[in-house]
């Protein structure tokens, strides 16, 4: 298990992680989430041991990180950290070396991976030659070719096209199938809602929401009831108590209201019109995160 309780780091006098608390099961995907700014990235450092940190701990299966724990960690990172003069094969034995392997253990394991993500015939070419795309996939290979017991993975998806998305989805549930724990980070909450049950929205380095994803939902006041039929008037709908706020999404009217009890007022003002659609749904994570931070802004 990871666990980080307690942690607390400043760069001088600015407080950029601020009581920070989570853990990390086996094959757990994690969800750590925030705006730019948040404090993400300095908690991710002091998480591989990059950083000192004033306050709380930070452990892997009870043992502080530090060099003899680091080479069980994979880290792929938002921007771009490869040297792109150097061929991918040099990439690869460069960083697999850092990690305790030996160039015969890189080689077979980026070979299989190369092959796995359709670029087997990439070996020997220059990083700087390859596409964003394909600069990501070897990123990720480099992240995850020294098995790691503990994966950080800031935005993998960037630069990717769905086909490849899919590939690294599948990539990334095997190793936490085999028991991988994973932190996943991205300002994309649709792939935070395919991958994580359990999440934590930090702002200003303190977490503002945290927990499973399902009961966060569940205890979120506001839903939202999609609606379709014959000569349903959007002002109708608005004057409705408990209505938030109505907007056309397709053919639908998608209605938000304060909580599950103003549903009932709804169904009676469009019951007798023909219905093809009246359907009660939860919020979306993505609507559940712009409340939060927006909350934190005091907006």
């Amino acid at each position: 298990m990871l666990k980080v309780a307690n942690v607390t780091k400043y760069y001088d006098d600015f407080l950029a992680v601020d009581d920070l608390s989570f853990s990390v099961n086996r094959g757990e995907i994690f969800g750590l989430l925030g705006v730019n700014g948040s404090g993400k990235t300095t908690t991710f450092r002091v998480i591989m041991g990059l950083l000192d940190y004033e306050g709380g701990k930070v452990t892997l299966d009870n043992k502080n990180i530090n060099y003899n724990v680091t080479d069980k960690i994979g880290f792929l990172t938002e921007e771009r950290s490869l040297l792109t003069k150097l061929t991918v094969k040099e990439q690869c034995i460069f960083y697999g070396v850092l990690k305790g392997m030996s160039e015969e253990e890189v080689c077979e394991k980026v070979v299989m991976y190369l092959r796995k993500f359709g670029i087997s015939d990439y070996w020997e070419r220059p990083i700087k030659e390859l596409s964003k795309g394909n600069q990501q996939k070897i990123q990720f290979i480099t992240a995850i070719m020294n098995e790691p017991e503990l994966l950080i993975l800031d935005e993998p998806f960037a630069g990717l096209d769905p086909f490849n998305v899919e590939l690294f989805k599948k990539q990334i549930l095997e190793m936490a199938d085999k028991g991988c724990m994973i932190i996943f980070s991205t300002h994309r909450m649709e792939h935070v809602e395919l991958f994580c049950k359990k999440i934590v929205i930090i702002q200003d380095g303190r977490e503002v929401l945290g927990g499973e994803i399902a009961k966060i939902k569940e205890d979120y006041q506001q839903k939202n009831i999609f609606i379709n039929g014959e000569d349903i008037k959007k002002k109708d709908l608005e004057a409705i108590e408990g209505v938030v706020s109505v907007s056309k999404n397709g053919d639908d009217f998608e209605v938000k209201i304060k909580d599950a009890s103003y549903l009932d007022n709804v169904f009676k003002q469009v019951k007798d019109h023909r219905l093809y659609k009246f359907l009660l749904q939860q919020p979306s994570l993505n609507e559940i995160f712009v409340a939060k931070v927006g909350e934190k802004y005091g907006e």
